[in-house]
């Protein structure tokens, strides 16, 4: 069986070929060194930014071959055993040509492509060399081809024995370019940007959105060396991916106005509405790390399904079906929305997992160069976003969202070097939505460290923030200052601050009625800091709050938006007060269905806290409504043992009110039941 493989399954420079079964056929075999062929001659057409003459010479080499192969098919000759061991041979090395040559011209991967020279140099003379081997003992006088055919087997024989395979000399230049200006930033002095722009050109990085491209590799890179737990490259990798950074940021002064404003809008709608319900394995029911697909379809974590086939299991977990193949695919796309996931809401995906490991290896630069390259970064961005033009200014603000997106010490540089009170300021000066959004969204990423709030409040930022709140000019720089309001909440000191200033839980209420999903849960989350200060919670109750998460828990069907609103209803009902608001609502009935139906852990375990409030402070009345729905109880025992320690604790405090209730309603002691003296009506 010849076996096809997707880049995305493979890590750079790994050439995972097989060689050919020996029960293969010969049909099979040409056919499939002829589809081989012609793949790697279609490289000719792209581009090489370094390695042309190693690539072309390959190229036209395997070129003349596929003419043999095509005349051999045609004419439909019978192959010896011979002639099929030294085509297998050349099919194994094609294979690997063909992976070297997709490297070769990955997107983004140019600047690490021109830093592996020599080992991509190597590669291509030990395959030009392996294809030398299977042509010197393949018996051409057994083929009955054409005389020409044959004439350039043999040229195609001769010029790989003869090929010389070495590092390009405008390669080598280019690298010592780049040893030079990572060395002048691992000692504090900025380069000449010349230096590196000269390197730019050779590589053909032409423009803002190349760079960028070289930087989501090399941030790609970079994770795969800490999941691997193989950090060797990854200094280098980290002072690579900084001087990309700055690249990008001081030498690409125009960027695509268009193409970024689409990005950062679906960037927006992506990490908030994330449910985190999908990212957890099966088995473990924790977030996954390493996500894999199995031959079924489904997908687990890497080190839970490995103990399962370990235990002697082909069977699917989750569906029962027998697995055909023991192969894990590694899913990546999955794996990044759970980096991202975690990035931006401070999730740690276990205690032990990579991904919490990836989060703090973010708190200091991976290499001294990474960090002088931030720190220069981030005072030209401070300047730009003073003295520059307004284009510059808005540039300045997305280079700023970008680098603070997922890393905690590019948020201290940029925050060290200034930049909160001139984003600040261009809250209120900017005119044009997109502007806005881009200054808010940088604010928003900022937010998410210690100094990062502290600045904003001190700078004077919430009264731009809140006037972004109210009056954005875009819905979507509404929902980013309410999460800013949610994070700035998270500060004892300033939840007090916030929730005394009358506009903001009134406009919080507005952005849950008429916001998107995504506006209605920054709007719910936001509301549920400031109920974390005790002072808020009438103002809450007042501002209309709880009918409209009751409507949210009949109209909208994304889980995480349910379990955040019954979050908030948690913390209402905790007070007496809060808790005979609640009452007014159908809340004893829509509540337990949601119990019964919900597919979200989360949203059980807060119905349940929700519940126990409502029954210790309504008294009687609200127990017993309770005590008739039946199907309560079966819930609440579920819960015992597939909830976490907080829930299942919850759910046997209410199973145990519920069972008291019904052992003194038989013998008439209903009143001892109460917790609390103060019972309310009940709607």
């Amino acid at each position: 069986m010849i076996r096809n493989f997707d880049q995305t399954d493979r890590r750079m420079l790994k050439f995972p070929a097989v060689h050919p079964c020996e029960a293969i056929s010969p049909e099979t075999l040409l056919n499939s060194l002829i589809n081989l062929s012609q793949n790697i001659c279609n490289y000719q057409s792209k581009l090489f930014s370094t390695q042309r003459k190693n690539a072309r010479q390959t190229i036209r080499q395997i070129g003349l071959l596929l003419l043999f192969f095509e005349e051999t098919r045609d004419l439909r000759l019978a192959l010896t055993d011979s002639v099929v061991l030294c085509f297998s041979e050349l099919h194994h090395a094609f294979q690997k040509v063909q992976f070297l040559l997709e490297d070769c011209t990955r997107e983004g991967a140019k600047l690490w492509i021109l830093i592996k020279c020599q080992v991509v140099s190597t590669q291509f003379r030990a395959l030009i060399r392996a294809i030398a081997t299977a042509l010197d003992v393949l018996p051409l006088g057994l083929i009955d081809v054409g005389v020409e055919v044959k004439e350039l087997v043999e040229l195609a024989g001769k010029q790989a024995r003869n090929a010389k395979v070495e590092v390009d000399p405008e390669d080598e230049r280019a690298l010592q370019q780049v040893f030079s200006v990572l060395d002048h930033f691992e000692k504090g002095i900025e380069p000449d940007s010349s230096f590196m722009k000269r390197v730019l050109d050779h590589l053909e990085i032409r423009n803002w959105n190349d760079c960028n491209k070289e930087i989501k590799f090399l941030e790609e890179q970079l994770d795969f060396q800490y999941s691997d737990c193989d950090e060797r490259d990854a200094p280098f990798l980290s002072s690579l991916l900084g001087l990309m950074n700055y690249c990008r940021g001081v030498i690409f002064e125009t960027w695509n106005h268009r193409s970024n404003k689409s990005d950062a809008r679906h960037s927006i709608e992506a990490l908030t509405c994330i449910n985190a319900e999908d990212f957890r394995c099966p088995i473990s029911l924790e977030l996954m790390t390493d996500p894999v697909t199995v031959s079924t379809g489904q997908t687990y974590d890497r080190s839970s399904i490995q103990r399962w086939l370990k235990a002697g299991n082909m069977t699917c977990p989750k569906t029962g079906e027998r697995m055909t193949s023991p192969e894990l695919v590694p899913n990546t796309t999955l794996r990044k929305l759970i980096q991202q996931f975690c990035t931006d809401v401070g999730v740690c995906a276990s205690s032990s997992g990579s991904q919490s490991r990836d989060i703090a290896r973010t708190i200091s630069p991976g290499s001294p160069a990474a960090a002088e390259e931030m720190k220069f970064l981030s005072r030209f961005l401070a300047r730009r976003l003073v003295f520059g033009s307004s284009e510059q200014k808005t540039k300045a603000a997305y280079e700023i969202r970008f680098l603070a997106k997922s890393n905690i010490f590019n948020r201290s540089c940029l925050i060290e070097a200034g930049t909160i009170l001139p984003l600040i300021n261009l809250l209120s000066s900017s005119f044009e939505h997109h502007a806005q959004e881009i200054a808010i969204s940088a604010l928003l990423k900022l937010s998410k460290h210690t100094s990062g709030k502290k600045e904003i409040v001190e700078s004077g930022g919430l009264k731009p923030i809140l006037a972004v709140l109210q009056r954005g000019l875009s819905l979507e720089a509404k929902q980013m200052a309410a999460a800013i309001i949610f994070y700035l909440a998270s500060v004892k000191a300033y939840r007090k601050l916030i929730g005394e200033t009358p506009e903001v839980v009134p406009t919080l209420v507005e952005l849950i009625k008429d916001g998107t999903t995504c506006g209605k849960k920054n709007g719910v989350v936001a509301i549920f800091g400031l109920l974390l200060h005790s002072g808020n919670h009438q103002r809450v109750i007042s501002s209309g709050t709880i009918p409209l998460l009751m409507d949210i828990f009949s109209s909208s069907d994304n889980d995480e938006l349910i379990a955040d609103s019954l979050a908030v209803l948690a913390a209402i009902a905790e007070s007496v007060d809060g808790t005979l608001a609640i009452l007014q609502t159908s809340a004893l009935s829509t509540i337990p269905r949601i119990l019964r139906s919900s597919a979200s852990r989360a949203a059980r375990e807060y119905s349940v806290t929700v519940l126990l409030s409502l029954c210790k402070n309504g008294g009687a009345e609200a127990i017993s409504i309770l005590a008739k729905d039946h199907s309560l109880m079966s819930s609440l025992y579920l819960l015992l043992t597939d909830g976490s320690s907080y829930g299942s604790s919850k759910a046997r405090a209410l199973i145990k009110l519920l069972h008291k209730f019904h052992e003194a309603s038989s013998s008439g002691r209903i009143a001892s039941v109460v917790p609390r003296e103060r019972p309310v009506h009940v709607w």
